[in-house]
């Protein structure tokens, strides 16, 4: 099937950018359109404007300081993925993107453009919600930052307006002493998965995030839970669906293993 018509702009500036979004309600931010493009060739989006910011300069950088890694909006999963001091003070970050799709999608698709899709079955999203992160937006009004708990507000929508654009995500780095562990399953590699999860222990505290288990990205609170209890208080809170790839039993069998898999593969990580 072939996108339904559209325009087509490729502003050099974030100031033109935002001036081609507020002028057409209708118009559609392009980054790297790993996810966007599917979508305009099924119809299952038919935008009458595509604004395409890879013109835009400096949104491609990934900055690493003491207090965490800032991602530009045009940087790509790759990147991220290839960054030896975003691994150190966040190493989250490459548990979880060489999960993300295959290696042609990770050089093209971009990890902020992944964490505003808001797909709960994409590992991006969870872990800007775990680590409690944000993300910069920029709007005819000025800048605002929106933190990771309140950007998501149903199934694969975030609380941005049409006419702005997130210009990075921050993810806070990893608490000395604190430990980090991703796992998920998928039918091979690369794929969606079934169900994914990740853990952030610091102490006595742990939280665990899920992937592919409900409408929004959803981290569940276990401290003070005892392992064995741990699965059957995340599944109170969590909301495992029957789809074409798997039943709501086998998604909750699978929160049942990768729960108890992250948080002792976090606690014994030296």
């Amino acid at each position: 099937m072939k996108p339904a018509p559209f325009a087509y702009v490729r502003p050099g500036s974030l100031a033109d950018a935002l001036s081609a979004l507020a002028g057409d309600p209708g118009a559609k931010v392009l980054a790297g359109g790993q996810s966007l493009v599917p979508l305009l060739s099924m119809r299952l989006a038919a935008p009458s404007t595509l604004v395409d910011i890879n013109g835009l300069p400096g949104l491609d950088a990934v900055t690493v300081t003491a207090d965490g890694v800032r991602v530009g909006a045009l940087a790509r999963h790759a990147d991220v993925l290839a960054h030896d001091e975003a691994a150190r003070v966040q190493p989250l970050l490459r548990l979880a993107l060489s999960h993300v799709a295959h290696a042609t999608i990770r050089n093209r698709g971009t990890t902020v453009g992944s964490i505003v899709h808001a797909d709960a079955a994409a590992e991006m999203p969870v872990v800007l919600t775990l680590l409690g992160g944000s993300v910069e937006v920029a709007g005819p009004s000025g800048t605002r930052t929106i933190p990771a708990t309140d950007l998501y507000v149903g199934p694969l929508e975030t609380c941005l307006a049409q006419d702005e654009i997130a210009t990075t995500a921050f993810f806070p780095a990893l608490a000395p002493g604190a430990r980090v562990a991703f796992a998920e399953i998928a039918r091979r590699h690369g794929d969606y998965a079934l169900v994914g999860a990740a853990a952030l222990v610091d102490g006595d505290s742990v939280r665990v995030g899920y992937v592919s288990v409900g409408d929004v990205p959803t981290v569940v609170d276990l401290t003070g839970v005892p392992l064995n209890e741990m699965a059957a208080t995340a599944l109170a809170q969590l909301d495992p669906a029957d789809d074409i790839h798997a039943t709501a039993a086998y998604r909750a069998q699978l929160v049942r293993v990768l729960t108890e898999r992250v948080v002792t593969e976090a606690r014994t990580d030296d």
